[in-house]
């Protein structure tokens, strides 16, 4: 598969490049830096240089792809107005990118306790961005799967989580495992439709993904 992952030089972005690339797929990340593209090679991965935030569409990145991954993020010292332009509004315009190219499959990496933004007190705008996004994608039309990972942690992936369709948990979850589940769900049709939480647990991924 042709699999473009907007925000490709995070660190659960890079992760999950270098998985899909190592599976033999064509895995290209969005990223809005030329510096960071030999980071992405260096995983086997095809930089595509475009800015999410500021570009009026994405399409001319999208096109050609048969699935599309939303793994972009403001940052922790952004203030609310970017969160709007980019955890929400760059996951727009990959949805509407998606649906403009007739690429069906979009994978979203959302966030705990976005089924609740109003309780989460400091993270509220982020929240409220991650809520909206994923709200967005699910009215597309597109065959979507929003992965709500918990705590993001650099322990070593075990391959061995716990899912949740019941929202509302707390705990940790290692960014391998996040992008071993992010790349299984590209490959589960089973995951199409399906919006979960994602921890450290003590179940295979196959299994943890077989709804």
């Amino acid at each position: 598969m042709d699999i473009l992952v907007a925000g490709g030089h995070g660190q659960v972005a890079l992760r999950l490049l270098k998985l899909l690339a190592a599976d033999d797929h064509t895995a290209r990340g969005l990223i809005r830096k030329p510096a960071q593209a030999g980071d992405l090679r260096a995983v086997g991965a095809v930089p595509v240089i475009g800015d999410l935030e500021n570009d009026a569409s994405l399409a001319a990145y999208v096109k050609g792809a048969d699935a599309v991954v939303f793994a972009a993020g403001a940052g922790p010292g952004s203030g609310p107005a970017r969160k709007r332009t980019v955890d929400l509004g760059g996951a727009v315009k990959l949805a509407d990118a998606a649906t403009a190219e007739s690429v069906s499959r979009y994978v979203m990496v959302s966030s705990i306790g976005a089924e609740d933004p109003a309780a989460g007190g400091a993270m509220r705008p982020y929240l409220e961005a991650k809520a909206e996004a994923d709200a967005y994608v699910v009215a597309s039309g597109l065959d979507y799967t929003i992965v709500r990972p918990g705590h993001l942690t650099d322990d070593p992936g075990t391959g061995l989580v716990k899912v949740s369709r019941t929202l509302g948990n707390r705990g940790p979850i290692p960014r391998d495992d996040v992008a071993a589940v992010l790349a299984a769900c590209l490959q589960s049709p089973s995951t199409i439709g399906v919006t979960f939480e994602l921890f450290a647990g003590d179940t295979p991924i196959a299994e943890a993904l077989a709804f």
